[in-house]
Order: C-alpha cells, then structure tokens, then sequence
C-alpha cells in the first residue's frame, strides 16, 4: 500500500515537472521569437537608413559634378565669394 502511495506520488512529481519543462520551453521559444523579430526589424532600418544615405550620397555627387561642369572659371570664383560672404553673415547673426 505505501509502496503504490509512492509510485502515485512520483508519476503525479513526473506529471508536474514534465509540465513545468514544457510551460518553460514554451516561454524561451516566445522570447527567442521576439528576438529574432526585433533583430530583423532592426536590420531592415539598418538597411534602409544606408540605402537612403547611399541614395543621397550619390545625388550629392552628381549635382556636383553638374554644377562643376556648367561653371566657367569666373562664375565659380564669384560663387565662392558669395559663400564665403554667406558663411560670414551666418557666423555674425551667431556671435549676436
């Protein structure tokens, strides 16, 4: 009799960490799933901000090398001029 109580005891102890295993399993793959779709969230922003600085860089570089190409020598010097004046206004309203 006290030998089936002991049996009855460990299956039902069985029973309980077998639940327990699974309940915790269960639980690491829901976190795992989270982490796997915050780091795939974070790689396509990666992605996108470097496509977009790329994207940018490259529209950089061209209207420069319009604008180097359509200036003759004078125009860009007298460009320069003016930058250099806006660049000194800018530092005044600054300072102020």
């Amino acid at each position: 009799m006290e030998a089936d109580q002991y049996r009855v005891n460990g299956y039902s102890e069985i029973e309980r960490e077998k639940w327990n295993l699974i309940n915790s399993t269960y639980n690491t793959l829901e976190q795992l799933e989270n982490y796997k779709n915050e780091t795939i969230h974070f790689e396509q922003q990666r992605a996108i901000n470097q496509v977009r600085q790329r994207v940018l860089q490259q529209a950089l570089q061209g209207a420069l090398g319009t604008i180097n190409s359509c200036l003759n020598k004078e125009l860009h010097l007298r460009t320069i001029s003016a930058n250099i004046g806006m660049f000194g206004s800018m530092k005044e309203i600054r300072n102020n």
